[in-house]
């Protein structure tokens, strides 16, 4: 059995879309496969999203399994399911590992610079001849997930090959032209719903090498002036509450934006050395938006470090 897994921290929606649709895919194709995840879905992961029916597994991999590896390659963050010596192919679009797994899967590790994994995985359909196939839904959920990493477009990692994806997908998923402003406005309501459980399901803790905040947070909503003239204050309490050293990147689709949220001069000052920023009473503000992904790699770009991390075979991560 192929199980396609994906991070431990949280499920967003292009993790979720990747896990289900391909293996969707790889069932087509008689090689039997299971969506499988140990977390919940993020809210990138919206109400109608959801509504169109969970298609992940309750399996249980067996020690046999072999697993497939979704909108993640940094084995330190996989779903604890996952035996890194079972690992048979990753497909992701995070810097920082290309190196490890080019090396131990060759062209089995697909980990390149473009807006959503959802785009891998569709050229995956694409390839095999089988998107006249492809369910409604998985449809839908690879399209929602090329808008969200994309940023609806406008996000600096768009590549043609994500706007060609959405345009053959929204169809075959039946998504009206306003789908989304309504996707984004969804994952806008469910974050103020919960502000400490949104920010929760999407934060990372850098690495100390880093030169990045230890703790950094993202979410992406409609409108971002309106997030922060209502929850200003509860955010900056709740972060503050993870550590000193930390950033939020609030990204606003309708302006096309990111506010860079932090308090502490040690944050601000690592960012400054990374980008040209005017703090303003703890924001920042970067026209076009921009995604941790996106910072990741000028973090990486400006060291140098060439990701080629070992690990011994057979060690459980999580």
């Amino acid at each position: 059995m192929k199980i396609i897994t994906s991070g431990a921290a949280y499920l967003d929606i292009d993790a979720y879309a990747c896990c289900i649709a391909y293996a969707e895919l790889l069932n087509l194709q008689g090689i039997p496969a299971r969506a499988v995840s140990s977390t919940q879905p993020n809210a990138s992961v919206s109400r109608t999203v959801l509504a169109w029916g969970n298609g992940l597994s309750d399996y249980t991999p067996k020690t046999n399994d072999q697993f497939i590896l979704v909108d993640v390659s940094d084995y330190h963050h996989f779903d604890p399911i996952v035996m890194l010596d079972q690992v048979v192919e990753v497909i992701d679009h995070h810097p920082g590992y290309e190196h490890y797994w080019s090396e131990k899967l060759g062209s089995a590790a697909d980990i390149r610079p473009i807006g959503a994994a959802a785009t891998q995985v569709f050229q995956r359909w694409q390839a095999a001849g089988l998107l006249p196939q492809i369910s409604e839904q998985s449809a839908a959920l690879l399209a929602t997930a090329i808008l969200d990493n994309t940023l609806n477009f406008t996000g600096q990692m768009t590549t043609a090959a994500d706007i060609e994806a959405y345009a053959e997908l929204a169809p075959l998923g039946k998504l009206h032209v306003s789908w989304p402003q309504t996707y984004f406005l969804e994952c806008q309501a469910s974050i103020e719903a919960d502000l400490a459980a949104a920010l929760a399901a999407d934060l990372k803790w850098m690495k100390p090498e880093s030169n990045l905040p230890h703790v950094f947070a993202q979410m992406t909503v409609w409108d971002a002036d309106a997030l922060l003239q209502k929850h200003l204050s509860t955010i900056n309490g709740w972060m503050a509450g993870q550590g000193e050293d930390w950033l939020l990147n609030v990204i606003g689709i309708r302006d096309g934006k990111s506010a860079l949220l932090a308090q502490s001069s040690v944050s601000q000052d690592k960012l400054n050395n990374l980008l040209p920023l005017d703090w303003q009473a703890g924001i920042a503000i970067l026209k076009p938006s921009m995604l941790r992904k996106e910072l990741l790699r000028i973090d990486l770009d400006r060291t140098n470090k060439p990701g080629s991390h070992k690990v011994p075979c057979g060690t459980k991560m999580s």
